[in-house]
């Protein structure tokens, strides 16, 4: 009979040497000082090259034109997330849905616009006149208008960086939406409906709160996506960040300086979003990390002597 597998008896197990653990990797420590020498070096040659221009990054950091970007770029990250969220919600809810229309309709739509570029999304949505001269609200199939706007008056170029935009997320988020509430476990929603909640009180008070778990992580990586995505509003001249950093240094040719002050911006807004990303995630995921932290801190010692024992 093979004893492989087979866990030793207690007194050999006693009888087996204890090992201390190898706390002096010298692999390690070279790899580390190797990476703060080069680290080191490279900070030195940024700062000190004559080339980068520091006085002119700090003489624009807060120009009353970046800082005007700056909050073009976050009005559009942040109504285009909120009204993509929602959109994506409404996506992922059709195609779930029963009926088959509403799933052809919302697959149609999550297959277009996640399968072409945003690029030429922004471009379509600011060229939006070219197709239609005017907009308006009347009688369909010929009939008469009650009320009618010029296209190149209603989408200015910041509206047409916002449908792009929000158009494009909703369908990215459809899919995040949809896998959350895949994952939520299909008793949940049978009990609700045992109790006699609605299809919407289910989706609203039951597995809505219970997907938020797996939404939440990838909500949070679109939304610092979206606060750099906003930059491609440029070639549309959408009067974001960096739009204004290449209007201003279209004027002074201090094009690299330029660039430093609008991704010290960027990297700035997004180090708070991935902070409030952290707090977000961890407000969800209460109850789902494992041990309390005390109880582990109790069974460390526990395994020790048990080991030695």
């Amino acid at each position: 009979m093979s004893t492989a597998g087979v866990l030793p008896a207690e007194d050999d197990a006693a009888e087996l040497p204890v090992v201390p653990a190898r706390t002096v990797r010298p692999g390690r420590w070279v790899a580390a000082a190797a990476a703060t020498l080069f680290l080191a070096w490279l900070a030195y040659t940024i700062i000190v090259s004559p080339n980068l221009h520091w006085d002119v990054v700090v003489g624009n950091q807060f120009d009353h034109r970046i800082l005007t970007g700056l909050w073009v770029t976050i009005a559009l990250t942040v109504v285009s997330m909120t009204v993509g969220v929602l959109l994506g919600v409404l996506t992922a809810v059709m195609q779930l849905s029963g009926n088959v229309v509403l799933r052809g309709a919302a697959s149609l739509y999550t297959w277009f616009f996640r399968g072409t570029p945003l690029l030429v999304q922004l471009i379509f949505w600011f060229n939006f006149a070219l197709v239609f001269p005017q907009i308006g609200i009347g009688i369909p199939f010929g009939g008469p208008k009650l009320v009618e706007w010029q296209t190149n008056a209603l989408i200015t170029p910041f509206v047409a960086g916002l449908l792009g935009l929000t158009i494009n997320e909703g369908a990215y988020m459809s899919e995040i939406v949809r896998a959350g509430i895949n994952a939520v476990d299909p008793g949940q929603r049978e009990a609700a409906e045992a109790l006699g909640m609605s299809h919407a009180q289910v989706l609203r008070r039951v597995v809505l709160p219970q997907a938020m778990r797996v939404i939440i992580p990838p909500t949070g990586n679109q939304f610092i996506s979206m606060l750099k995505t906003t930059s491609m509003v440029s070639v549309i001249a959408g009067a974001d960040l960096l739009t204004v950093a290449q209007h201003i240094y279209l004027d002074n040719f201090e094009v690299i300086a330029l660039l430093i002050v609008a991704s010290v911006w960027y990297l700035l807004l997004t180090t708070i979003a991935s902070v409030g990303q952290h707090f977000v995630e961890k407000r969800f995921n209460r109850g789902h990390g494992g041990l309390p932290r005390r109880i582990g801190r109790n069974l460390l010692p526990f395994t020790r002597r048990e080991r030695l024992v």
